[in-house]
């Protein structure tokens, strides 16, 4: 299952600005209808919370994430797009590799206050499977135990936990058998250059 599928927050906002995460983001896009939709969108005053929206989920179907984005952003500042504009622009922000940012966007959705324990299910997923991918392996397992707390057979949380505590106890026990060693090591390199020095 693509992790595109994971966010269904399609809660209380108009019809045309429920994300859609069913299509896979790798499908080939068909630039016509999202780019109308651009045009439809682009008035001259500032972009309220659904225009923004909207003009963001048309970058992000013709696969222009950066811009997508920042428009996801933009809609994020109207509090009835300020979860789904920050989940979506964690998304875009991973699609474009920039992961770091896109681990700010997912915590910033967590933030707005009425966000569901399911909404928060889907985007604690994101930002485990986001900071897995950087290598911030105390984070991603604590993003994941959260999740558990609240939806103990989500996905593939059980077995990504047990993954990453394994890792990192492997991890743990060659750093600390390299600290341990290294004194060792040390004392017997002593030990021999004073007994070749006699």
């Amino acid at each position: 299952m693509s992790e595109t599928n994971v966010l269904s927050l399609t809660q209380e906002s108009p019809p045309a600005a429920n994300l859609d995460l069913s299509k896979s983001e790798d499908s080939a896009p068909v630039p016509e209808a999202p780019l109308r939709t651009l045009e439809a969108t682009g008035s001259t005053g500032t972009p309220d919370g659904y225009d923004a929206y909207e003009r963001a989920t048309a970058l992000k179907n013709v696969g222009l994430f950066r811009q997508a984005a920042e428009h996801f952003e933009k809609a994020a500042q109207d509090p009835a797009f300020a979860l789904k504009g920050f989940a979506q622009m964690g998304l875009s922000l991973r699609k474009s590799g920039k992961q770091e940012e896109a681990v700010k966007a997912f915590r910033r959705a967590l933030q707005v206050p009425q966000t569901s324990s399911k909404e928060q299910v889907q985007i604690l997923y994101l930002l485990g499977r986001t900071l897995e991918s950087l290598g911030r392996t105390p984070e991603a397992l604590e993003a994941y135990r959260w999740l558990r707390r609240e939806a103990p057979h989500y996905r593939d949380v059980a077995m990504r936990i047990e993954l990453l505590s394994t890792r990192r106890i492997h991890t743990d026990h060659r750093q600390g058998q390299g600290d341990s060693l290294w004194p060792q090591q040390a004392l017997q390199m002593w030990q021999g250059l004073l007994r070749h020095g006699k």
